[in-house]
C-alpha cells in the first residue's frame, strides 16, 4: 500500500504528446491530471511559441505529495478494496480459455470475472549497476532496498503461450541539491500563473502556485564523456540483443548518447527538485548504469556539480513484456477472455502511456462485467486512440513513447480540447461523473455564446483594415470569428474592437467574451482542421488490477 502512487523515475507529468494524454485521461475523469495539479511545484507549457496542436503541458511534481494525494483519493473511492499480496499465477478455466481470478504466493485463490495486469518493470525484472545484477523490479526510493520481481506470473504467461519479449529502461543517480553550485547555471522558473492539467481546476487554479520552484540547466562536457568512455567496459551486459538490451530510443542512457553521437561535445542536463521538503534533485538526461563510483566521478566533471553528493546511484532494469498485437483494442487479451494488460507489459514507457492504457483496460473490464458495449477510441479522436491502435496493430520492438508526430490528426487533437472530444463520450459509457459532465456542459454553453457573438459581429474588410488586421479591400463583410483564423490575431484584439466599435449588425455586441484564447481558437478552427486532415489520410470480486507496487492487488465491484 505504501508504494501506490510512487513515481519510480522522473517526478514529472506531461510533456510533448504525453501532456495530451494526461488531458485526455482527465477528460474521461481519470485521476492523473488532478493529482498532478495538487502536487505540482513547477509548470511549463512546452512549445508555447509553436502551433497549439503541438503545445504540451508539463509539471514537476512533489514526489511525497503526489503519492499522498493519490493514496488519499483511492481510499475514498466507493466499492474499491485494496489488498496487498504477491500474485504468482492466474486462475483460468482452460476449457473456456476464460480467466477466473488469481492465485497468490500463499496459495490463496481470489476469484474474479475480470483481471487487469499492470506489472510495470516487475516481470522477471533484473536490475543492473555496472557488472553487478540482482533480481528486482525497482529500488525503493533513495535506498539500497528493492522490491522483488514477479517470476511466477511471467512463467504463467509463457505457459499460456503469450509472446513475451525483453526490454530495458533506466534511471539517473539522485543528487543532493545542497551540494550543487547553481551560480552560472541557466535558471528555468515555473510559469506563473501555471496552466492546470485538469479541466476541473481551470477556475480555481493550482493550490501550490504560491510556492513554485525553479529548475536549472547544465551540460555535460568532454571531461565527463572521457570518464564514461574510459569505463565503458564496466557497463552491464544484458541477457538479450547481444548484451546491449533494448531501451527507450528517445530517453537513452548518457553512455549511449556519447557512443551514438561522438561528434557532440555536450549534452543537456535538467536539474529538477524532487519536492518541497527534500533536498534531492533529479538530474534529467543522465540515465546510467555505470558502477556507483564511476557515476560520481563523471557527475563531478559537470559544471555546478563539482562537489556534488550522490544520494543514490542510477541503474538499468530489464524486464519481460508481451507483444501487444496479442490484444484487442479494448486491451483484452486474445488468448484468455476477461484478462487485460496495461502499461509497460504492453511495451510502452512512461507514466502517461501507462495511465491511458489502465483507464481503457479498467473501463472495458468493468463494462464487460456488466455486459455493456466496449469502449474504444479511434485514432482520429484522441492520442489514446493513436497509442492503442499503434500497439495492437503494429506492436513494438522498443519501449513505445507518445509524440505528437504519431498522430495523423494532430491539428484537431489538441491538449486544450480533450474535453470537447471525449467527455460526453465518456459520460455515456459511465466513466465520467455527473458533476464533471455538468461542468463541461456549462462551459460548452459559454463557449457557444462566445462563438455566436464572434460569428454575428461583422464588418467590411475596409473597417477591419482600420484596425490593422486585414489587408483585403474588396468590400466584403467578414465576421470576428474569421479574423481569429489569421496569424497573430488574438482574442484580446478582437474583444477590444468589439468593445470600442458599435456592432454594424442588428446584433448587440456583448462586452464579456468568456473563456480563453485557446478555447475559442479551437472551436473556430476545429471543423476546418478535421475536414482538411480527413482528406489527406475465495474472495469474489468483479475486477482485479495487478500492479507492481509492493505486489498490490486493486479490485473494484460495479
Amino acid at each position: 500500500m505504501e508504494t501506490i502512487g510512487e513515481m519510480s523515475c522522473n517526478p514529472s507529468i506531461g510533456g510533448i504528446g504525453k501532456g495530451h494524454l494526461v488531458r485526455e485521461i482527465d477528460a474521461l475523469d481519470g485521476t492523473m491530471g488532478r493529482i498532478a495539479d495538487l502536487s505540482g511545484i513547477q509548470f511549463q507549457l512546452l512549445n508555447r511559441s509553436k502551433g497549439a496542436a503541438v503545445r504540451g503541458p508539463r509539471a514537476q511534481a512533489d514526489r511525497d505529495l503526489y503519492k499522498a494525494h493519490m493514496q488519499m483519493y483511492l481510499k475514498q473511492v466507493p466499492n474499491l478494496t485494496i489488498a496487498v499480496e504477491s500474485v504468482n499465477d492466474l486462475h483460468v478455466d482452460d476449457a473456456k480459455q476464460t480467466v477466473q481470478g488469481v492465485i497468490t504466493q500463499n496459495g490463496e485463490t481470489i476469484t474474479s470475472r475480470k483481471v487487469i495486469i499492470t506489472t510495470g518493470t516487475f516481470l522477471r525484472g533484473m536490475i543492473h549497476i555496472g557488472l553487478e545484477k540482482y533480481p528486482a523490479g525497482r529500488h525503493l526510493r533513495n535506498s539500497a532496498d528493492v522490491e522483488p520481481p514477479s517470476i511466477g506470473l511471467s512463467a504463467t504467461l509463457a505457459r499460456y503461450n503469450f509472446p513475451l519479449g525483453r526490454l530495458t529502461t533506466g534511471t539517473p543517480p539522485r543528487i543532493d541539491g545542497r551540494t550543487i553550485n547553481y551560480e552560472g547555471l541557466h535558471k528555468q522558473p515555473s510559469e506563473n500563473p501555471p496552466v492546470p492539467f485538469s479541466y476541473m481546476h481551470e477556475e480555481r487554479g493550482i493550490p501550490l502556485a504560491h510556492g513554485l520552484v525553479s529548475c536549472h540547466i547544465t551540460h555535460t562536457n568532454e571531461e565527463a564523456h572521457a570518464v564514461i568512455r574510459r569505463n565503458a567496459h564496466l557497463l552491464p551486459t544484458f541477457s538479450f540483443n547481444e548484451g546491449k538490451g533494448v531501451g527507450p530510443r528517445y530517453c537513452p542512457a548518457i553512455e549511449k548518447k556519447i557512443i551514438r553521437f561522438p561528434e557532440k561535445t555536450q549534452h543537456q542536463v535538467w536539474l529538477e527538485p524532487e519536492g518541497l521538503s527534500t533536498p534531492v534533485v533529479y538530474p534529467g538526461g543522465l540515465n546510467t548504469a555505470l558502477p556507483a563510483a564511476e557515476q560520481l566521478e563523471f557527475l563531478r566533471k559537470i559544471k555546478g556539480l563539482e562537489n556534488v553528493t550522490m544520494v543514490r546511484p542510477g541503474y538499468a532494469v530489464e524486464y519481460d513484456f508481451c507483444d501487444p498485437r496479442s490484444l484487442f483494442h479494448t486491451l483484452e487479451t486474445k488468448l484468455i477472455k476477461g484478462l487485460y494488460f496495461a502499461g509497460q507489459i504492453n511495451g510502452t514507457t512512461g507514466y502517461e502511456e501507462a495511465a491511458a492504457q489502465g483507464l481503457i483496460a479498467g473501463l472495458n473490464a468493468g463494462l464487460s462485467a456488466r455486459d455493456k458495449d466496449p469502449f474504444t477510441i479511434d485514432r482520429t479522436q484522441a492520442y489514446i486512440g493513436v497509442l492503442i491502435d499503434d500497439l495492437v496493430s503494429l506492436g513494438t520492438k522498443e519501449p513505445y513513447r507518445m509524440f505528437t508526430s504519431r498522430a495523423e490528426y494532430r491539428l484537431s487533437l489538441r491538449a486544450d480540447n480533450a474535453d470537447v472530444r471525449l467527455t460526453e463520450k465518456g459520460f455515456h459509457s459511465g466513466c465520467v461523473t455527473p458533476q464533471r459532465f455538468d461542468m463541461y456542459r456549462r462551459k460548452q454553453d459559454r463557449l457557444n455564446q462566445a462563438l455566436s457573438l464572434l460569428r454575428k459581429y461583422e464588418m467590411s474588410c475596409f473597417d477591419w483594415k482600420k484596425f490593422g488586421i486585414l489587408n483585403r479591400q474588396d468590400g466584403s463583410w467578414r465576421a470576428a470569428a474569421d479574423m481569429l483564423s489569421f496569424p497573430d490575431v488574438t482574442l484580446e484584439t478582437v474583444e477590444n474592437i468589439i468593445r470600442q466599435n458599435p456592432s454594424p449588425t442588428p446584433f448587440k455586441a456583448n462586452s464579456d467574451i468568456p473563456l480563453t484564447q485557446s478555447r475559442i481558437d479551437t472551436a473556430v478552427n476545429r471543423s476546418t482542421s478535421i475536414d482538411t486532415q480527413s482528406d489527406t489520410h475465495t474472495h469474489t470480486h468483479t475486477c482485479l488490477f495487478l500492479v507492481p507496487s509492493s505486489r498490490t492487488l486493486r479490485n473494484a465491484s460495479p
